[in-house]
């Protein structure tokens, strides 16, 4: 029987953990190893243990393959890397491409509206599109990213890119620019979703009766950055749900016919990442698992 084999990469948001200019409480303790470190958001995936696509090139990726016996070459330059699929332009998402550059051989999957933010950018023309081909996928439509795994996008509320903001930003949008991946192995069916900033009723319906859940965990409350003195932006204004509160994923997530629900991409000040915080205990307490760099699981 087929089933879904997923290896968390990275489990933190932008700038890992520790992030290099931070000092809040939680860099602190994992520069002194008090906590474990984290890389950042990243999956690998599997329909067969052998062949691998991986979900998002986070700045962190060469760390990560490292740390990854199954990702390691079984030749000279023989990988078991099949594909890259990024569900958005985010820097913590593709900058990694540039690190998979040494003229081998794999696919990069996007949406269209994905590719094109790619594609103006002249620095990503060191992934040589001779050797590594871009497949746009439309929305909806499934594929397959390597042997017997298919990927199917679908928009979930989201943001363009930082670096692509305007003077009016729009943190609910839908469209090709914030995507969601269900992968399918025979009848095992789970989710990726890194990036969310509503778990809306066709969401909720789509995920009914998934093995698996990664979903995003970027803050345990929306006016953490604030309330830590390390930003201005609500979770809300970053497109991100926060965890907590009667808007936040664990309420929204409450009745819902699930198997396993775990969170990634949190950043650096969450809570949930110090074992033992009241934080971490109360996500557990409603089903969740905090994942972590080299969980894996399957579905």
């Amino acid at each position: 029987m087929q089933q879904i084999r997923a290896r968390i990469l990275g489990a933190a948001a932008g700038g890992g953990l520790p992030q290099w200019n931070c000092g809040c409480e939680n860099c602190r303790m994992a520069r002194a190893g008090d906590i474990p470190a984290q890389t950042q958001s990243s999956l690998a995936v599997s329909a067969n243990g052998r062949d691998w696509a991986i979900l998002n090139a986070s700045p962190d990726i060469r760390a990560q393959l490292a740390a990854t016996p199954e990702l390691h070459p079984t030749g000279l330059r023989d990988m078991p890397l099949r594909s890259v699929l990024v569900t958005n332009g985010d820097i913590d998402h593709i900058a990694g491409l540039l690190t998979l550059r040494e003229m081998q051989r794999f696919t990069l999957y996007a949406t269209p509206g994905i590719h094109a933010v790619i594609a103006e950018n002249p620095v990503f023309s060191a992934l040589d599109s001779a050797v590594v081909p871009r497949a746009a996928l439309a929305l909806d439509t499934p594929a397959e990213i390597a042997p017997g795994l298919s990927a199917t996008l679908f928009a979930v509320p989201g943001k363009v890119p930082l670096y692509m903001e305007g003077a009016e930003v729009d943190t609910d949008l839908m469209g090709e620019q914030t995507v969601g991946v269900e992968l399918r192995a025979g009848s095992a069916r789970a989710y990726y979703i890194p990036g969310c900033a509503r778990l809306d009723e066709s969401l909720r319906a789509r995920l009914t009766g998934a093995a698996l859940v990664f979903f995003d965990g970027t803050l345990w409350r929306d006016d953490e950055m604030i309330a830590a003195g390390l930003g201005a932006k609500t979770g809300r204004r970053m497109g991100h749900m926060s965890m907590s509160g009667p808007a936040g994923s664990i309420a929204a997530f409450e009745g819902l016919d699930l198997g396993r629900k775990v969170f990634v991409h949190m950043n650096n000040t969450n809570p949930v990442l110090r074992p033992g915080a009241p934080e971490r205990a109360e996500a557990e307490a409603a089903g969740w698992t905090i994942g972590h760099d080299g969980m894996e699981l399957t579905a």
